[in-house]
């Protein structure tokens, strides 16, 4: 599912300032001699409040806070119902729920998760336009395979859903490790059409993981580090642990994606998706996502080299690892000869121009900051694990948070770091002002709340951002911009 992460605190700079857009500066008509100025957003006072006893601390001012609901512990997804409003929340354990977004607010069942997929554990939702929902789940084939799962769902006139498949991939090898990513995300194409799914890697950093022998000198397979690009109207459609035969039907829509577990359009139809990074000091990135393009993994993270190609690379003495990942424990970071050579021509990640989540560490194991060095990351402080990523589109939210013809607002969140010793821990929601520059988009980066507990995915509706928590009772988070 997610990667392994767990989250920690972090402590708010003081020094750092909220960098805000400049929203459509001058305005031209053929009638006027001169352009008319639009007025500069008032930069919103620095502040740090926990309007709840244990919930989220907010640190901007105009933004109220509160518990929409409790869904209880473990649940993975939220989708707001494009016809309806209300927001359905998954649970692998529960199913399938729904807040009624009236006065009510009411939180009802609507599936339980053998009415959407027998003998498979749910890991991903979203809706069609139309409101067609579907779901992605995977199960355990003869102890040491997996296959995907695509469930949709059409709602009848009672509201009820009628499943049938999608499609299925072949059984594909598991690692049978905490890297074992799977099939996940999910988002459907504007005009319905499409429906873009993750596939997680199998590895860390493409080391071996033969599953106990089972698999000699297996990194990746066919079907995994990718994400695919599938038709919404088919149906029992198998999807081939082949790399020629996916290529043949068109079914991949992007290459070298480590674990890119959410993903959302832009208001310009540009697809933008968060990437887990290794069990090393490396970033962990936001992409924009083209088809045909290779994001890298595993020879790149971020912008820097995977040092376990290189023939005479160790680990030992590595500064980027930590004892306290699994990866490292495993002692998976060591000399690789047979490690693939690099196919080149990757995409870089987004540029985070900072103030916040742009920690990184260099070779002699110094922690740095590339915002106050006044230099990109590509894209955020290792381990963070983004998820949760959604664009601001209402003109009810405040001037500062909204883009112009030159930028997109969007939230992130921060599952947060399992380990190591880098300082900022995620957990955190940040907010970001993407702005295209030549070929890909650069970010300014500011930190609104922090110390959620394992936020896992959010919803934006008009001015009102609902953030749900993995951990503890589930609280489902209410964050209204004034």
């Amino acid at each position: 599912m997610f990667a392994n992460k767990t989250k920690g605190r972090i402590k708010l700079r003081c020094s750092q300032i909220l960098v805000l857009f400049i929203i459509a500066t001058t305005l031209i008509s053929g009638c006027q001699s001169a352009p008319v100025a639009t007025p500069t957003p008032t930069p919103r006072a620095k502040i740090e409040s926990q309007p709840i006893t244990g919930g989220p601390v907010l640190l901007r001012s105009g933004i109220s806070l509160r518990s929409a609901a409790n869904v209880g512990g473990g649940s993975i997804k939220l989708a707001v119902h494009p016809l309806t409003g209300d927001i359905y929340i998954l649970n692998p354990g529960n199913g399938l729920r729904r807040l009624k977004m009236d006065q009510t607010e009411e939180l009802e069942t609507v599936a339980d998760p053998k009415e959407m997929v027998e003998n498979a554990t749910l890991s991903g939702m979203t809706f069609g336009p139309d409101g067609a929902l579907y779901i992605v789940a995977n199960q355990t084939v003869e102890k040491i395979y997996t296959q995907a799962i695509i469930r949709k769902g059409i709602a009848d006139a009672n509201g009820t859903f009628q499943w049938k498949t999608l499609a299925q991939t072949e059984p594909y090898p598991l690692s049978n490790t905490p890297f074992d990513h799977l099939f996940n995300g999910a988002i459907v194409s504007a005009d319905g059409k499409w429906i873009y799914v993750n596939s997680g890697s199998r590895t860390d950093h493409g080391e071996v993981e033969d599953n106990g022998k089972n698999f000699p000198d297996l990194r990746e397979a066919a079907l995994t580090a990718r994400i695919l690009k599938l038709p919404t109207d088919a149906e029992d459609l198998i999807l081939p642990n082949d790399e020629d035969a996916l290529k043949a039907n068109g079914l991949i829509y992007a290459w070298g994606t480590r674990n890119t577990y959410d993903m959302a359009f832009a208001p310009n139809g540009d697809l933008f998706g968060g990437d887990n990074g290794p069990d090393a000091d490396f970033p962990d990135e936001l992409n924009w996502l083209r088809e045909g393009l290779h994001y890298g993994f595993p020879w790149k993270f971020g912008d820097q080299d995977n040092p376990q190609q290189l023939p005479d690379y160790t680990g030992v003495g590595d500064k980027r690892l930590s004892l306290d990942f699994t990866a490292v424990k495993n002692g998976t970071y060591r000399q690789d000869p047979t490690f693939p050579k690099s196919p080149g021509g990757f995409t870089q990640p987004v540029a985070n121009l900072g103030p916040d989540a742009a920690q990184y560490r260099t070779d002699d194991g110094a922690q740095h900051n590339a915002g106050e060095e006044g230099k990109p990351l590509y894209t955020f402080t290792p381990h963070r694990s983004p998820l949760g990523l959604v664009f601001v589109t209402s003109s009810n939210m405040p001037a500062d948070f909204r883009g112009d013809e030159n930028t997109f607002g969007a939230f992130i969140l921060s599952w947060g770091a399992a380990g190591g010793t880098l300082t900022d821990k995620g957990q955190d929601l940040l907010y970001l002002q993407l702005t295209k520059r030549d070929n890909n988009y650069e970010s300014v980066t500011t930190q609104i709340a922090r110390e959620f507990k394992n936020p896992i995915d959010a919803v934006l509706i008009e001015n009102r951002l609902y953030v749900l928590d993995f951990g503890s009772d589930g609280t489902l988070w209410e964050l209204t911009f004034h």
